[in-house]
């Protein structure tokens, strides 16, 4: 079995699951902190085999949570 990764027309990764590696570039913070997250269940993830493997959306989620929290805060 190859890992393929799906592209949009515009180059963009269509991937539904991505590693806690992928989601941690894609949130511009450190591995181990996205691993903290996930486990903590700040972020979504799904358990496949003996990969953790966050979900896509659930990136968006949680970002979306911390401008809320923010916004309570000022």
């Amino acid at each position: 079995m190859t890992n393929q990764t799906i592209h949009s027309d515009s180059g963009l990764d269509l991937s539904l699951l991505l590693t806690v590696e992928e989601a941690a570039i894609l949130l511009r913070i450190g591995r181990t902190q996205t691993y903290e997250l996930v486990m903590r269940g700040k972020i979504p993830s799904v358990k496949i085999g003996r990969r953790r493997l966050v979900v896509r959306e659930g990136l968006g989620v949680y970002v979306s949570s911390l401008l809320e929290e923010q916004a309570l805060n000022y």
